[in-house]
């Protein structure tokens, strides 16, 4: 990419893209711990806040205009790496796969239900991501409004 085409980046977003995806990669150890169970409740909401809160404060230290933004889209770069990383992990994740139940029991053959399944874990993912992009970008906003001087976007 060149000079020109990062600078555009970071104006739209407010942040290069690699911070965008940088942000994001903060959050993969917890899903890694998380699914092969390495870590108890303590550390595992470590895993969870600590990423979130970092995400929050580079905004604000960066001055982000409007911080709903780039957030939103570390958000979506985190539900591709959650998703990306839930499938990675699926295997070690459960003692037994996660299968249709109910009317849908046993309707599919095996490998179409899998496929199913892990399909609508990956889409989740992506939707969670942007969720969680999109709650942290709303925190900022409000704490950029309380800070006396912080730069507004036009408008």
């Amino acid at each position: 990419m060149s000079g020109r085409a990062a600078q555009g980046s970071r104006g739209r977003l407010g942040l290069p893209v690699l911070g965008v995806i940088g942000l994001a990669l903060l959050g993969v150890p917890r899903v890694v711990a998380h699914d092969l169970g390495l870590v108890g409740a303590a550390g595992n909401a470590f895993l969870v806040w600590a990423p979130l809160t970092v995400w929050v404060a580079v905004v604000l230290w960066r001055r982000v205009p409007n911080p709903l933004v780039p957030l939103i889209a570390v958000g979506v770069a985190y539900g591709v790496l959650l998703a990306v990383a839930h499938q990675a992990t699926w295997a070690w994740a459960f003692d037994t796969p996660p299968a249709l139940g109910g009317g849908l029991e046993g309707v599919l053959p095996p490998a179409a239900e899998g496929f199913l399944m892990r399909g609508f874990s990956f889409v989740s993912s992506l939707f969670v991501g942007t969720l969680v992009g999109a709650g942290c970008g709303v925190v900022a906003w409000l704490v950029s409004r309380a800070i006396p001087g912080y730069p507004r976007t036009p408008g």
